[in-house]
């Protein structure tokens, strides 16, 4: 009788990456049985929450598991089973058509922030010489890219957290901008225990969600702000700062420019204008910012750090770099990044959020977060890919405007989609249903038959995460290494089999990665020199380590590189702005940041803001296929103040229909008093009349091309269910 066997592995969810320790049992009749347990880490020391401990459900024998080729004969036809010839051959020849009568701009791809590295990096390389494509984006425009842009601009680099997660754990105050971690990331929740047993978490959401709920009892403070109030609060407490001589001087005269202009853009945010549009009053603004400064004073001079943190509830609106950037600010004005008394990070979401962004599946990206229009960045990738940098497309169009334009005159008439759900998670979501519909050719690779699968004339069924090898990037910048536990269904292939596969039968001469070791070989090369390197971690060494990167020197284990984090040696750099930020002339940028006006309200003057319940993932692909989550939380509901509901006529438990200029939606009532009376919450998990995002208008952020998620003018109204014996079904 064989003996278990266990394999310490990360979890396939958010950008947490908890590890956790799978035990394949093959003794048994039929498949494997494979336990989840959490193992020993960093970011979750052991923890595990219930979609990561119960992420084995979705493996082995299921009947909905996709295990061979799906094709669509006709239009509107019903999919068939093909074999991977057929299948491989039908995508080639589409593709080569397409480009041949349209151009190659004729086919796009999106990819995903669920991709390993190995995977992101071989998909923006397969865009950008087999298809010769620009068309190409990825689902962390709808996630990171605000956060990303505005890390970019003021600091010079984008790291989710530039200082390791554990440094949290000593801290006196921790700002939480926009972010449910204890739905979202519970096992986040104890590295705040120290600012919460100090009375330092400070939450701001127009909604008491769970992570509010943690500052109840004198642990801290939940600040309740209009939709659409984050930016002018922020600005406003800068205001007070800056006013009453509160900032650090000095730390701005060494290590910043742009103060004068940041000045001026906030010197119209007295804390009773602000009150105005926030619904925060000026005495609690006032308050908030003599107790940043008051605590970063402390830190300075030797006390627990202070840290700003934001989430996606501040940046997936259209001004979200702004306040993305405004955050950054205040944390500049406190003297707080780079040095010990604390700083600030963004919560990258997707499980390979940070990672996925650095690996050239963006439209404006190349590997190692260079640019697609800087020449000496073109020029690094393409010698290491073994061809020209002219022959390398321009930047494409980013992920919203390249669905939005699906099937016209302006869009590409093919696409792939590579772990990504787009018929749920994209804004304007019936017009995207649209543009897939129109499409000459829609290929999905997935694992299970997604929403946007069943709409495609061609599904490929590929492996998942405890089926195969890659790596990983935390919302740390960790590189992690996530291991082979069991076999994958007999039908599937790793996608980096298929895109070698296509490539090929496309007539490629540029080869790709058909194994991940090999694709990450290619990653150290193509990162070399690059502000996201990782050129000095061996694939052998992964796992051993859990360096961050940058990675420029040999990891020997005594090397220049290694620091200690939390008394324990770590390699590469956790910490990237001790000595310098990432501009050229090693200070942060300040800048002028400025309010637009306001979207029209409704004519109930409700705003619509969508999020995370703590038993799903995303669009839900795969956790509304595990029995033990749909269960706590089977359908699309809207969170309604008691008040709210009072004077619409809503009913707890009952249906109701939100409006809004881009489509409806039903849904069912939730009573939640500690909503904001002018704010519902939908969570954005479901399909059909439960998708959130058939709301969701696809207003863009100017500089990140980020959608407005969180700010969505609606109406509400009961669905009048037909009287009993009425003769309606």
């Amino acid at each position: 009788m064989s003996e278990p066997v266990r394999t310490t592995t990360h979890c396939p969810y958010c950008a947490l990456q908890c590890s956790m320790t799978l035990t394949v049992d093959a003794a048994g009749p039929g498949a494997p049985s494979v336990a989840v347990a959490g193992a020993e880490f960093p970011t979750n020391r052991g923890r595990l929450c219930r979609k990561g401990a119960t992420a084995a459900a979705l493996l082995g024998d299921r009947p909905d598991r996709l295990s061979t080729p799906l094709l669509r004969d006709t239009q509107g036809g019903p999919l068939r089973e093909a074999s991977w010839d057929e299948a491989l051959g039908r995508v080639a020849t589409r593709i080569a058509a397409l480009q041949g009568t349209h151009g190659p701009d004729a086919v796009g791809v999106f990819g995903s922030g669920s991709l390993t590295n190995e995977k992101a990096y071989t998909l923006g390389k397969f865009a950008r010489t087999a298809l010769r494509t620009s068309r190409i984006d990825y689902n962390g425009r709808f996630c990171m890219a605000s956060a990303a842009k505005a890390s970019t601009e003021v600091l010079g680099l984008d790291r989710g957290l530039p200082f390791p997660l554990t440094d949290l754990d000593d801290a006196c105050t921790v700002l939480l901008l926009g972010s449910n971690v204890a739905d979202t990331m519970p096992p986040f929740v104890q590295h705040l225990e120290s600012a919460r047993d100090r009375g330092g978490l400070i939450v701001v959401d127009p909604r008491r969600s769970s992570t509010a709920q943690l500052t109840a009892e004198g642990c801290g403070h939940h600040i309740a702000p209009a939709p659409g109030g984050d930016l002018p609060l922020l600005l406003s407490v800068a205001h007070v700062i800056l006013a009453e001589g509160l900032e650090d001087g000095d730390y701005l005269h060494r290590r910043t420019t742009g103060l004068a202009a940041f000045r001026r853009s906030v010197g119209d945010w007295w804390p009773e204008r602000a009150q105005t549009v926030t619904g925060v009053s000026a005495g609690r603004i006032r308050w908030l910012a003599r107790h940043l400064a008051a605590a970063a004073r402390a830190a300075r001079a030797g006390g627990d750090p202070v840290f700003i943190l934001t989430g996606r509830g501040v940046e997936q609106h259209r001004d979200g770099t702004d306040t993305a950037r405004a955050a950054i600010s205040l944390a500049l004005l406190l003297g707080l990044p780079g040095t010990r008394g604390g700083g600030y990070g963004t919560l990258t979401g997707q499980g390979n959020g940070q990672g996925g962004r650095e690996m050239g599946q963006k439209a404006d990206q190349l590997p190692g977060l260079r640019s697609i229009t800087d020449p000496a960045d073109r020029e690094a990738v393409a010698r290491q890919w073994g061809t020209t940098a002219a022959s390398l497309p321009g930047p494409g169009l980013p992920a919203t405007q390249l669905l939005h334009t699906l099937g016209t005159p302006q869009g590409v008439r093919g696409l792939l989609v590579h772990g990504a759900n787009v018929v749920v998670s994209a804004p304007d979501a019936t017009r995207v249903e649209a543009g897939l519909r129109a499409l000459e050719l829609l290929v999905v690779c997935d694992f299970f038959l997604s929403e946007t699968a069943g709409l495609a004339d061609v599904v490929l069924p590929v492996l998942q995460w405890a089926e195969e090898d890659g790596t990983m990037t935390n919302l740390e910048g960790r590189v992690l290494r996530r291991r082979k536990a069991v076999d994958g269904p007999p039908g599937a292939r790793s996608e980096l089999w298929i895109l070698a596969e296509i490539a090929r039968r496309l007539g490629s001469e540029v080869p790709l990665p058909d194994e991940p070791a090999e694709a990450y070989a290619e990653i150290r090369r193509a990162t070399a020199g690059s502000r996201a390197d990782y050129s000095a971690l061996a694939w052998e060494r992964i796992g051993e380590v859990a360096p961050y990167w940058p990675l420029t020197e040999p990891l020997t284990g005594t090397g220049p590189q290694e620091v200690t984090v939390s008394g324990e040696p770590v390699v590469g750099t956790p910490r990237v702005f001790a000595e310098r930020f990432g501009h050229a002339d090693g200070r942060a940028h300040l800048g002028a940041i400025h309010v637009r006006a306001p979207q029209p309200a409704s004519s109930q003057g409700l705003t619509l803001t969508t999020g995370r319940l703590m038993e799903h993932y995303q669009s839900g692909t795969q956790t509304r296929r595990v029995p033990a989550l749909l269960a706590v939380h089977p359908e699309a509901t809207v969170s309604v103040h008691p008040a709210t509901a009072g004077r619409l006529a809503l009913e707890d438990g009952a249906p109701a229909e939100l409006r809004s200029a881009a489509g409806t939606l039903r849904a069912r009532v939730v009573l939640d008093a500690g909503l904001r009376t002018d704010t519902v919450f939908v969570p954005f998990h479901f399909t059909g009349q439960g998708t959130a995002n058939r709301l969701t208008a696809g207003l863009l952020d100017p500089h990140s091309q980020m959608p407005e998620f969180k700010n969505t003018p609606v109406t509400l109204h009961p669905v009048r269910q037909p009287a009993a014996g009425s003769g309606h079904e």
